[in-house]
């Protein structure tokens, strides 16, 4: 990924087309309320079907073939909620609560204390000294380099793809997502025990009324891949070569948004699932601007194009990138650490 100089700002000025930004951070209702129905019709609908297939015993592939069409939808449906936090879906505050609140609950997270964590993501992403806010655990070169080797082990365990992309996601949703975050405010602990009530009401009705087995089959192939999916956008969206990153003192809040969020260009139909969060530099310039409007606004400033895009085929090269390395200030693997004569000598 690349960033074009002439939209490199000092960390007090805000640049000139930032202001054209603002526009774009208008909410509509009926546009909101048309993804809402489009959205969350088809995913009932979706996980009655895969009800029946499993009362009439199909091949259970059958059932995990719509999972995965559900969980695009479930996916999609969690854009929203997030949107909802910054409170851009609807123009109403009242409204924003109440959606996100059952957007929560249908994806297993609860809204107040997302919301806090998920602003201290905005406020400290790239800052190598404000990092474990709402992201994915990167260390430094230097800091593995000096690690004790259980640190060292637990650290590559976490960046593995298999747990990253598969264990991860589904203790994230399922247990993490149970109990308030650090520094949670009375607030985020009532949101927290309210979707943890509404999520075990809905497990009760679900098991008195098709089954307990019945649900799992159902709602956790369709968690489980959508949590996956979700993972797989955030890492991407945040570690990738040539991403931003950099001690509190230097740390340009303009760079970030520019070069420490990607571009992350989708085919259409991914682009419609992920609802256009693909447009990540876009929204970490302005995160008011609600989904169905960040197409809208890249197309119209010239220097939110200046990005270069990240591919699903680039993004795959991403996955060997676990650490930063302050010194050549780029992401890199734990393999090129084997010409390290610390390393070795360690």
């Amino acid at each position: 990924m690349s960033f074009n100089p002439v939209v490199v700002v000092t960390k007090k000025e805000k640049p000139e087309w930032y202001k054209a930004t603002a526009q774009y951070a208008q909410s509509e209702t009926n546009i909101a309320i048309r993804q809402l129905l489009t959205t969350l019709i088809p995913y009932l609908l979706l996980m009655i079907l895969m009800v029946q297939t499993i009362r009439n015993s199909y091949p259970y592939g059958i059932t995990l073939a719509l999972a995965v069409i559900a969980a695009a939808l479930f996916a999609r449906i969690f854009i929203f909620f997030h949107d909802c936090t910054h409170g851009s879906f609807v123009a109403s505050p009242r409204w924003n609560r109440n959606i996100g609140y059952c957007c929560g609950i249908l994806t297993f997270t609860a809204f107040h204390d997302w919301r806090r964590s998920h602003a201290g993501h905005h406020i400290t992403v790239g800052d190598l000294d404000r990092r474990g806010m709402g992201d994915i655990t990167i260390m430094t070169v230097e800091e593995y380099l000096t690690a004790t080797p259980l640190k060292r082990l637990a650290y590559r365990l976490y960046r593995n793809p298999v747990i990253m992309f598969g264990i991860g996601p589904l203790y994230y949703f399922l247990l993490r997502n149970r109990y308030p975050s650090p520094g949670a405010k009375k607030i985020d602990f009532i949101s927290v025990i309210f979707t943890n009530l509404a999520i075990a009401a809905i497990v009760v009705i679900a098991s008195l009324t098709i089954g307990f087995r019945t649900y799992l089959l159902v709602q956790l192939p369709i968690l489980a891949f959508a949590a996956t999916l979700g993972v797989w956008l955030f890492y991407n969206q945040h570690q990738f070569e040539g991403v931003y990153w950099a001690r509190h003192e230097v740390w340009d809040p303009w760079r970030v948004a520019m070069e420490g969020a990607s571009y992350y260009k989708l085919p259409w139909l991914l682009q419609w699932v992920t609802g256009n969060i693909g447009f990540h530099h876009v929204h970490h310039v302005r995160p008011g601007i609600p989904n169905y409007r960040l197409q809208e606004c890249y197309d119209a400033i010239p220097e939110l194009q200046a990005i270069t895009p990240l591919t699903l085929a680039k993004s795959l090269g991403s996955l060997h990138l676990n650490l930063y390395d302050e010194y050549q200030r780029k992401m890199v693997s734990f393999q090129s650490l084997k010409n390290s004569k610390k390393f070795v000598a360690d």
